[in-house]
């Protein structure tokens, strides 16, 4: 198989990359394409390691940078839009791994899809965003979209066990996040540093802040209506604290379907590039005996409004999404910056979402101007 891979640099995309490492011997995977973002160096440790013929960064200057690092390789280094288009549709891959965080990582991954190109698919904004286009794009080219989401994974893999009209529901869980079970009030007084520790997994900052407000399950409910054809009333989030059930599905017979494992995201993604097999892993195995036990909980969406918002966004369909995750990169942002406080996140997000009258049936470029007209307003 032949893989590229934007965000190698990123959590998903260096795991993706180990588990390139894990399966030799067993799959032999060559990377044709990666694209970073500002860590050049890791980004000239990976060309050199996995001997990358084409890679690619947003900035110009970048690139120039690192084609003078690698000038000794073979690597070819792009830039920009284009380049990251290039990288994802032309550089001979089977598979993409879509990994960038954010709306940037539209564009590229649609072009993959047109190209008959697999996809990997870790990027939630590109089906929260372009849901109804990424999913007809999927049928016109006849490419396997497969979620690397450890939760939507799980949903995938639950499937398997009944025929899909016998889907009663789909019960998607969440940690809770570093704030399970706080009341608003205790919210107020949040910092930064609080906020960037997750009980259970390690992600880059933008996520991490998106599972402590629960934006990041409220985005995963809406990839989960379009990655399984159902509706937003059809997911129920579920917290479960230890991370263990990544998520479950209910049949009509009520049987209820889990997909269990240690919280890593090395399993999901193996299960991307070998499916339809499954191949031996690397790293430790549950011991069910030592967990002693499994907790279920339900979330506070009085308390952490973004997963209301999420879902209301997903029911209204149109450009609510994009206005919604725009919104949530920029006070995010602002957030990480230390700009505004962690619950004027929502806040932020609710109000924005006001501002803007929806539009059903949106193109790629109401798409584009929506996002961009929430970004211009900024903070």
């Amino acid at each position: 198989m032949k893989l590229a891979i934007l965000g190698a640099t990123g959590s998903i995309g260096t795991q993706g990359l180990e588990v390139v490492e894990d399966l030799r011997g067993i799959k032999e995977i060559e990377v044709v394409g990666i694209s970073g973002n500002k860590n050049l160096k890791l980004l000239e440790e990976q060309i050199r390691r996995f001997h990358v013929p084409f890679a690619a960064v947003p900035e110009e200057a970048d690139a120039k940078a690192l084609a003078t690092a690698v000038a000794d390789t073979d690597c070819k280094v792009l830039s920009g839009k284009e380049g990251l288009c290039y990288l994802a549709a032309e550089t001979g891959a089977d598979m993409l791994l879509s990994a960038i965080v954010g709306f940037s990582g539209m564009l590229p991954t649609l072009k993959a899809i047109e190209a008959g190109i697999d996809i990997a698919l870790a990027n939630k904004e590109t089906l929260v965003t372009a849901g109804p286009i990424f999913m007809d794009a999927v049928e016109k080219y006849g490419v396997r979209l497969l979620p690397v989401d450890s939760e939507h994974s799980a949903i995938f893999q639950s499937l398997h066990a009944g025929e899909r009209k016998e889907l009663s529901k789909i019960l998607l869980t969440a940690s809770g996040g570093p704030f399970y079970g706080k009341t608003r009030e205790e919210l107020e007084a949040v910092t930064l540093a609080q906020a960037l520790k997750h009980p259970n997994w390690s992600m880059g900052a933008k996520i991490t802040i998106d599972s402590a407000t629960l934006m990041n399950k409220g985005l995963e409910v809406i990839e989960a209506k379009w990655l399984f054809d159902v509706e937003i009333e059809d997911i129920e989030v579920v917290v479960q604290r230890e991370s263990i059930i990544h998520s479950m599905v209910e049949f009509c017979d009520h049987s209820v379907i889990a997909q269990l494992g240690l919280p890593s995201m090395k399993h999901p993604i193996q299960y991307a590039f070998t499916y339809p097999e499954r191949l031996p892993a690397k790293g430790e195995r549950i011991s069910f005996s030592d967990l002693g036990r499994i907790s279920f909980g339900k979330p506070d969406e009085d308390t952490f409004r973004c997963l209301a918002l999420a879902k209301e966004a997903g029911s209204m369909g149109g450009i609510m999404p994009t206005v919604l995750n725009a919104a949530n990169e920029v006070a995010v942002g602002a957030f990480l910056q230390e700009k505004i406080r962690f619950l004027e996140i929502a806040e932020y997000v609710e109000k924005t979402m006001d501002r803007f009258e929806n539009i059903q049936a949106p193109t790629i470029e109401d798409l584009l101007k929506a996002d961009r007209a929430v970004r211009e307003l900024g903070i």
